[in-house]
């Protein structure tokens, strides 16, 4: 972002999506470094979006839940047990897919979402209700 936003600011605005996680809105226990490092990306993206918003920069921040990812392999130790494990903690059955992930950033990049500023878009199939 320090890089981002005056280039930005001498382009006439743009948009940022910081990238946090569903442990950037609720704790976990045995993870407190892991979910205070996503509640600093959640809390610098809604501080940001604020001091930029009035200049053309729109700041908002997407949090994954749990995602088909090389992460979540080493997550359930590559197996079906492990898999079913983690998918037992999404309400929705299923984890979601990298392209989901991206469809809310695109969103949150595009023209229509452009009277939304410092939102924090959760993607976690319910997990964090």
């Amino acid at each position: 972002m320090q890089s981002q936003v005056p280039a930005m600011l001498l382009g006439g605005g743009g948009t940022i999506v910081t990238t946090a996680s569903g442990a950037g809105v609720v704790g976990i226990a045995g993870q407190s470094a892991y979910c205070a490092t996503k509640f600093g990306v959640v809390g610098m993206t809604k501080a940001a979006a604020l001091d930029y918003a009035a200049l053309g920069v729109r700041i908002n921040a997407v949090c994954p839940g749990i995602v088909q990812t090389s992460m979540m392999e080493r997550f359930t130790g590559g197996t079906e047990d492990g898999r079913v494990r983690v998918v037992a903690q999404e309400p929705i059955g299923r984890m979601g897919f990298p392209e989901e992930i991206a469809d809310a950033v695109l969103w949150l990049s595009s023209d229509a979402s452009s009277f939304v500023a410092g939102h924090v878009m959760v993607a976690d199939g319910g997990q964090t209700v």
